[in-house]
């Protein structure tokens, strides 16, 4: 009988099955204890010992109490950190607000008084540029001022805006409220005198302006003169004035009676009280009138028409008709001064369907008269300390626009 065959037991099982081959799942059994398993499992929990063990209930192992900790540990002063960032961000926006809030304060105080002082009929608006305030208040020198003015009178008319902007204005205080005076060493801005505003402001007359290029204006309208509505026309040559002021220079200037004569002021032969090209292309046509005129011996003259011609016309309406359709009789009947013949045969310029009325007050309609009454001068003020001139004048769809400097100004004490 065969004795019993004793096996021993190796430390590490054979990882070779009876073929010789590797078995892969006792490999990775032993990959599965190897070093790394300490490591990533966490250390067994400490068990108390004694009688305190028996009493204390059961509970399952923390494994996340440690990371905890050294969370914890590693943050600890992240709260803090935000804490003083959210307090100078709440300090940086208050000192910003106060700043704000003194800076409109002082525009609003700025607009009350220069609404005051130069009587406004609405307060300007006032801004002031440049951040902080509070510092430059307190250095005493404001980075810039814009200041916009509407409706300032200027002679016959009022300047639709002003718009100055001073630079480097120098302040004089007694505290943030009291302002003892400033000083302004340079400004530059914009006066616009807009057409609308002469059109309704010299609307008496029912004439309205245009701008025609950089520097005319055409002024177009009515003008009621002893009952009648004159249609008026006139070209106005805007130019500088010396360095305060621009002026209007006033030429073309008619008026239209129907389509019956034209009257322009003046003393020269082109100007005066005149037949329209139509009015004396009709006298063919109206014999009454044609006879009229060639009734009276001056008029005769003036026309430059022989006395054979005239009696020949006068007996024969086929003569009167010749003479009155050429071109040279019309030339010359436009060239009358209807204002001379109204002054030595007033009768003549009725039997040609004018006003005599009309006639009189015509003559008093002088160049000088008309060119007041469209003239759009203006000069800018004197200022008490420096000076304010002009720089540029020019001429744009909705009105005049002036462009102003100026240096070494103040205001106050």
């Amino acid at each position: 009988m065969r004795s019993p065959h004793h096996i021993t037991a190796h430390p590490y099982p054979n990882p070779y099955d009876e073929l010789g081959r590797l078995d892969p799942y006792d490999e990775l059994g032993r990959l599965a204890d190897g070093p790394l398993e300490e490591f990533l499992h966490d250390d067994p929990p400490d068990v108390p010992e004694g009688p305190a063990a028996q009493d204390e209930p059961w509970a399952p192992p923390n494994h996340r109490r440690g990371s905890r900790r050294r969370r914890r540990s590693r943050f600890a002063g992240l709260p803090l950190a935000l804490k003083a960032a959210a307090g100078l961000a709440a300090l940086a926006t208050l000192l910003t607000l106060a700043d704000r809030w003194a800076l409109l304060y002082a525009e609003h105080r700025a607009a009350d008084a220069l609404e005051d002082k130069l009587k406004l009929s609405a307060a300007p608006e006032v801004e002031i540029g440049g951040f902080p305030f509070l510092t430059q208040l307190a250095d005493g020198r404001l980075e810039s001022v814009k200041v916009t003015v509407p409706d300032v009178a200027a002679d016959r008319v009022s300047l639709a805006q002003v718009t100055a902007t001073a630079h480097g204005v120098r302040l004089e205080t007694d505290g943030p409220a009291d302002l003892r005076s400033a000083r302004i060493p340079r400004l530059d801005g914009e006066v616009l005198l807009s057409f609308d505003d002469l059109n309704r402001e010299l609307g008496a007359s029912q004439v309205t302006f245009t701008g025609h290029g950089t520097d005319r204006v055409l002024a177009r309208g009515t003008l009621p003169v002893a009952g009648h509505d004159l249609r008026l026309r006139a070209d106005a040559r805007i130019r500088r004035d010396g360095d305060h002021g621009i002026s209007t220079q006033i030429g073309g200037m008619r008026l239209d009676i129907g389509d019956l004569a034209t009257y322009r002021p003046g003393v020269r032969a082109s100007e005066g009280l005149h037949l329209t090209p139509g009015s004396a292309r009709r006298l063919a046509h109206e014999t009454s009138k044609a006879k009229a005129l060639l009734a009276v011996p001056s008029v005769v003259r003036r026309l430059g028409v022989s006395d054979s011609l005239v009696h020949e016309a006068l007996r024969s309406d086929a003569a009167l008709s010749r003479l009155t359709s050429t071109p040279r009789f019309v030339h010359q009947a436009m060239r009358l001064n209807l204002i001379d013949l109204a002054l030595q045969h007033p009768w003549l310029l009725k039997r040609l369907g004018l006003d005599p009325t009309l006639l009189n007050t015509l003559p008093r309609l002088t160049r000088p008269v008309l060119a007041d009454e469209l003239s759009l001068a203006f000069h800018l003020p004197k200022p008490e300390h420096g000076e304010l001139r002009l720089r540029d004048v020019r001429v744009e769809k909705h009105g005049i626009r002036v462009r102003i400097e100026g240096t070494g100004l103040a205001t106050g004490d």
